[in-house]
Order: C-alpha cells, then structure tokens, then sequence
C-alpha cells in the first residue's frame, strides 16, 4: 500500500490551521495523530489486510509475517496490537499499547522494525540508565517525573525468557494510583526493537500537539512551540522519505543475505 497524495493532503490539512504546543513529558502527552505510525508503514510497503469499511485498521507487512492492528473499540488498555508469526527460525512475539500512548513513541518500535534494526548487546535498562532514568534492584525503571515505570520481568520456570511492561500512572496518586497507559511486550519480542521503543519514550523533547488535543493528565506541560504548522507537515514528510530509504534498503540487504552463492565455476582440466 503506496502513501498517497490524497493521504498526505489529509494529513496536512488537519494540522495546517492548528498551532502546534510543546507537550512534556512526552508520555502524558496523549495519543496524538495515529498516522505518524500507519503512514510510516504504509510507505514501508506495508497493506491494508482488514475490512476497508471497518473501524479497526489491520496492516501486514510485505513478507505477511509482521501485523499491526488499530481498533479504537478494543477499550483503553489494547488499542494498537504488532504481532510477529513464528518462523522456521524465530519465535512468534507481540506487543501491545494502550489508547494513551503517544504515536511518536510507538514508532520508534513500528520505524525500527522496518528499518531491520541490527543486534546489540545493550539492553532497555542500559538505554535508560543513560538518559537520567531511575534504575532500582528489581530491575525496573522510572521517570525522572515517577510517573512511568518499565519493568524487566522473567518467567519462574526459565528466567532467560524476558518480557517488558510499561506503565504509566497517574502522577497525583504516585506508583499506585489509577493506570493512564500501559504497553506489553511479549518474552522473545527482539531487544532491539525494545530499545527503540524506550529510546523514543525516554527523548527528553517534547511532542506537538494541539491546543484542544487529548493528553493522558492534566499536569503535562504545553507551551506554544517554535515550530509552525507548516514545519510539523515538513518533519513529518521527511521522516516517511527516511524510512522509505531505510526500508528498501534494508529489502536490497535481506534480499542479498537471501540469495545463495554462485557455485564455483568447473576448472578446466590442466593440460598434461
């Protein structure tokens, strides 16, 4: 499913008339605009698989093992679900995020995973540490606002199988007061892929959005940004063209790592 111009137009157009605040911390900063994820997709070569006339959007990716489903009706605790089928060679993992989650943060896992993040040996507690995050002994981590908790989490009967749980909370009622949001990954989701996710969610930046849109909390902070309108549509087009390059990119790579080989050419006998 190609990005269309039509679509771009609709995108632009919404956020031409609206001038855009600096919203902070990011994750209080409300869902925002879900088509900084399913434009990113889009022009990653990613389709449309469910009912076009249904409310709930469902994306696949190219190779059909990658789905990414919308459903605003799913209640506030599942509204985005990424799903990974199982391979020959990998195991089947997913993710899923609630109503409050901010697209942007989302993308940093959508924009990783289709740009075929490489390996590494940092983990989401690594990548935290080094942003000011609070590190405690049971392994999890917290805002510097105490308002988002990430949690390394292990099975009982085999503690190589590693899951993560983000959860925000209320910040008037502390660690446990009522939930905002939260996002669950499943053990064997690619570190990777976590990485970025947490790499976007801790980016002490702010988020745009507009005077009248939904936040998670009343708290967050919103002051008129510097950027106008017209530069929101820009940051947003030039982002689709980098992961239009990154994904084809990444297509040349796989499709190189794919290809067996040439055989070695038969050696002419040596003359006697």
């Amino acid at each position: 499913m190609s990005l269309s111009e039509r679509q771009l137009a609709a995108f632009a157009d919404k956020h031409a008339w609206r001038i855009p605040f600096d919203t902070s911390p990011r994750h209080l900063a409300g869902p925002g605009d879900p088509r900084h994820i399913t434009h990113g997709l889009a022009v990653a070569g990613w389709q449309r698989t469910s009912d076009p006339l249904s409310p709930e959007i469902v994306l696949t990716s190219p190779d059909h093992r990658y789905s990414l489903g919308f459903d605003p009706g799913a209640g506030m605790f599942a509204w985005w679900r990424l799903w990974a089928e199982r391979t020959d060679n990998e195991h089947g993992w997913y993710a899923h995020f609630g109503e409050l989650a901010p697209a942007e943060i989302i993308c940093g896992l959508t924009d990783a995973l289709v740009a075929s993040t490489p390996p590494t040996d940092a983990t989401p507690l690594d990548v935290l540490d080094a942003a000011g995050w609070l590190i405690d002994a049971q392994g999890a981590a917290s805002s510097p606002d105490g308002t988002c908790r990430v949690e390394r989490r292990t099975e009982e009967r085999d503690d190589s199988e590693v899951s993560w749980h983000i959860e925000v909370r209320d910040p008037d009622r502390g660690r446990f007061g009522p939930r905002l949001w939260e996002a669950r990954f499943a053990a064997r989701t690619p570190r990777p892929l976590v990485n970025a996710l947490v790499t976007a969610l801790a980016d002490p930046s702010p988020l745009q959005r507009g005077m009248h849109d939904r936040t998670a909390h009343y708290s967050v902070v919103q002051e008129p940004s510097p950027l106008t309108p017209k530069q929101v549509v820009e940051a947003h087009t030039a982002r689709l063209d980098a992961i239009r390059a990154r994904a084809r990119a990444a297509r040349r790579q796989n499709s190189r790592s794919a290809t067996p080989p040439a055989p070695d050419a038969a050696r002419t006998p040596a003359r006697r």
